[in-house]
């Protein structure tokens, strides 16, 4: 087997989506059939370790049965790297990924919400960057600077240096192109004034860095309903119903399989139909 596909979730904002994200791309992949393996590289949260341990006992409690991904912790107490120098974190996840990316199609990386020697070394190893973006300029100002007066886009802001930096080093040294894609996630159900000169800036720094832009997961209360039993709507079928199910989730796995296109993937199963049974 070659080498895995590296698809690194990042943004270095908090409170952008990220986990949430990484667990529903993860989820997704695995009933496309894909093997998947994860990494957390946000060593004092632990969001996605959390979601499968949740995934795992809930499976087990109620006879079920859904794929799970590979997981390698970098380190049993995630709290104690966190305080250890630059060089031990770079050397487990060196070693992690090293394991990992030889056993699994896909290795997907979830990033902390802020700028560490390990996130800059993931995000140099990606093949993609998935980068959430609530609908906010709040959030845009990670990406992007824009005059205080005008509200025009000045020049691309922190985040986008980091990821600019690995794109041109991996381009140099692998000859590898890093695909980026910026997805507005949590979008307003109404079009409002703001929205509109956001869509404006963001597009006008896609063109400028090259990312593209894509349709993240709105704020429904699926996702969140769903995150203690360590389940996405992926994963709701006949035998797979821990609330009560209606046409809002046929939505949300719609919503999830647009999501997935964006990326370039397919591959979730036919399970809207059941979903609304």
């Amino acid at each position: 087997m070659g080498q895995a596909s590296v698809i690194v979730v990042g943004n270095e904002k908090g409170g952008a989506g990220k986990s949430t994200l990484a667990i529903h791309i993860i989820t997704a992949l695995l009933h496309g059939g894909a093997k998947i393996a994860v990494l957390d590289l946000d060593l004092r949260q632990q969001t996605m370790g959390h979601f499968f341990a949740n995934r795992a006992a809930w499976l087990a409690a109620n006879n079920a049965s859904a794929p799970m991904p590979i997981e390698h912790p970098l380190s049993a107490a995630g709290d104690a790297l966190a305080k250890a120098p630059d060089a031990e974190q770079l050397a487990r996840f060196e070693a992690a990924f090293a394991e990992v990316s030889a056993a699994a199609d896909f290795v997907v990386i979830d990033t902390p919400g802020s700028d560490t020697a390990i996130s800059r070394a993931a995000h140099a190893r990606a093949d993609l960057i998935v980068t959430p973006m609530n609908d906010s300029f709040v959030d845009f100002d990670m990406l992007g600077v824009v005059d205080p007066v005008t509200l025009e886009l000045k020049r691309h802001s922190l985040y986008a240096e980091t990821v600019w930096a690995c794109r041109k080093q991996r381009a140099t040294v692998e000859r590898k192109q890093i695909d980026w894609v910026v997805l507005r996630n949590r979008l307003a159900p109404t079009e409002a004034r703001n929205r509109r000169r956001l869509d404006e800036r963001v597009e006008a720094l896609s063109r400028k860095v090259g990312f593209r832009v894509g349709p993240g997961l709105r704020d429904r209360v699926i996702y969140r309903e769903l995150f203690p039993f360590g389940l996405t709507v992926a994963d709701l079928s006949t035998s797979i119903r821990p609330v009560a199910m209606g046409l809002q989730h046929v939505a949300a796995r719609q919503e999830l399989r647009a999501l997935m296109a964006a990326l370039g993937f397919t591959g979730l199963d036919e399970r809207e139909r059941i979903a609304a049974e």
